[in-house]
């Protein structure tokens, strides 16, 4: 699939840019050969391991490109966020490593261990509110009444841009690759990972994988426009959540460019998460698994073909973590 100069306002350049501003920041992760994969699907199969970057995910990559490429006057006036999950984390860890005023705003239900990982980097957190939406009101309201920037999740040049990275990691290391499959949410990941590699060696096929509840992207392209979903019980979980009904870049990008979206049945999910701690002694969350469980259904993967998996984090808990090793989904079967 050629990609001709740029992509609504985005080039080569923004990638390689991104990918130079974000270095001092982000751990090179690993390309991992799993010799287990390999066996199974008769192709050469690696993990790239983003779960080992610092925070445990992926999204630091975003974060940093986005907060290193606002103006010295922001970040003096700061940046603020209504994410609960690895993006809010990554927010929190960059806005504290560049010395930038950072709120994150959640309800007041947010489980404590995850406002326990996003507290460790010292945000100014507030949970005065009874659902995220009113979090992301109080967010704009903030944004527009103070110039305290949202740094948003996904749809964003800077964040995709940054996710994008990835992509080019991956061609540096494994030149021959013929295929990316990552996890799809709101599409910053596959949306950075399909045009920086796209860009580079035209004939990468791009994989999607995400659950079957709540997976908004998916049914979004089914009727040809960002709608809202409601949200499912998953082991996936840091894959819910809209695309935005406004959505400015991932909905089309993905559209267009990503070659293929599969879902995964949560038992597969749990299996892979299994897969994965024993055969390469890594724990990684179920987003990451989806992934690993579609690359072990029969047939899926190309016999001798270049394929990386991207595992995107490591965000699970201990009593999910239980009940995959019991073999058992989130509604106890």
């Amino acid at each position: 699939m050629q990609i001709e100069g740029r992509v609504k306002d985005i080039t080569a350049r923004d990638f390689w840019a991104a990918k130079k501003r974000i270095k001092p920041y982000v751990t090179r992760t690993p390309l991992i050969y799993s010799k287990a994969l390999s066996d199974i699907t008769k192709a050469n199969v690696y993990i790239k391991a983003e779960n080992l970057q610092a925070i445990g995910a992926f999204k630091v990559r975003g974060a940093a490109n986005k907060l290193l490429s606002i103006s010295e006057e922001q970040k003096a006036i700061g940046v603020s966020t209504f994410s609960t999950g690895n993006h809010g984390m990554a927010v929190a860890y960059m806005a504290n490593r560049l010395g930038i005023p950072a709120q994150i705003c959640m309800s007041r239900y947010v489980p404590q261990v995850k406002v326990d990982a996003i507290g460790q980097w010292n945000p100014t957190i507030k949970q005065d509110w009874e659902t995220q939406d009113e979090a992301q009101k109080y967010c704009e309201e903030l944004q527009e009444k103070e110039g305290v920037m949202i740094i948003p999740p996904f749809d964003d040049k800077y964040i995709l841009c940054g996710q994008g990275t990835i992509g080019l990691e991956i061609i540096e290391d494994l030149p021959e690759v013929d295929t990316i499959i990552a996890p799809l949410s709101g599409g910053g990941l596959l949306s950075g990972i399909s045009l920086s590699s796209k860009m580079s060696v035209p004939d990468i096929k791009v994989i999607g994988t995400c659950m079957f509840g709540g997976a908004a992207m998916v049914e979004s392209l089914k009727v040809g426009k960002p709608i809202e979903v409601p949200e499912d019980t998953t082991f996936a979980d840091s894959l819910l959540g809209g695309i935005g009904l406004d959505n400015k870049y991932t909905f089309d990008i993905v559209k267009d460019y990503v070659d293929e979206i599969h879902q995964i049945a949560e038992e597969e999910i749990a299996k892979g998460i299994e897969f994965v701690l024993e055969k390469h002694r890594m724990l990684i969350e179920g987003a990451s698994a989806t992934g690993i469980a579609y690359a072990l259904q029969p047939g899926t993967i190309e016999e001798g073909s270049n394929v990386v998996i991207v595992t995107t984090g490591c965000g699970i808990s201990r009593e999910w973590l239980d009940l995959v090793l019991a073999g058992k989904t989130l509604d106890g079967r």
